[in-house]
C-alpha cells in the first residue's frame, strides 16, 4: 500500500535513516560539512568500502551531495529531504500536542470557551 501524499523518495530517506552508521555519517557532516571519504572513515571503525556503500545509500536518498575538488570527493549534507519528512510526519503531531497543551492551559486558568 502506497501513500499518495508521501514524497516520492520518502522510502529511500527512511531506509537511509534506519541505519545507525548512516545516522552517524550525517552527524559527522553536520559537525563539519564537506568532508572527504578518508576524513569520514577516520571516525568509524569500518572499511572504506563499507563507508562508501553507506554514503551511496545516503546520496541515493538525497541526504548528501558530493563535489569533486581535484582528486578528492567532498561530501555535504542536504537537509531538504529531512525537512520534508519533518513537515509530512512530525510537524502535524507537534501542532496537535501544542493545541492540546494550549487548551489545557486555558481550562486550568479558567479562560476556556
Amino acid at each position: 500500500m502506497t501513500n499518495e501524499n508521501a514524497p516520492p523518495d520518502a522510502d529511500r530517506v527512511f531506509k537511509a535513516l534506519a541505519d545507525p552508521t548512516r545516522r552517524t555519517l550525517l552527524d559527522l557532516l553536520v559537525e563539519r560539512n564537506g568532508q572527504t571519504l578518508g576524513q569520514l572513515c577516520a571516525n568509524l571503525a569500518m572499511a572504506r568500502q563499507s563507508v562508501t556503500q553507506h554514503l551511496g545509500i545516503l546520496e541515493d536518498a538525497g541526504l548528501i551531495s558530493t563535489r569533486r575538488r581535484g582528486r578528492e570527493k567532498l561530501h555535504f549534507i542536504n537537509p531538504v529531504p529531512l525537512h520534508e519528512v519533518y513537515v509530512r510526519w512530525v510537524r502535524k503531531f507537534e501542532r496537535q500536542r501544542l493545541d492540546l497543551l494550549h487548551d489545557l492551559k486555558q481550562d486550568l486558568e479558567g479562560d476556556g470557551p
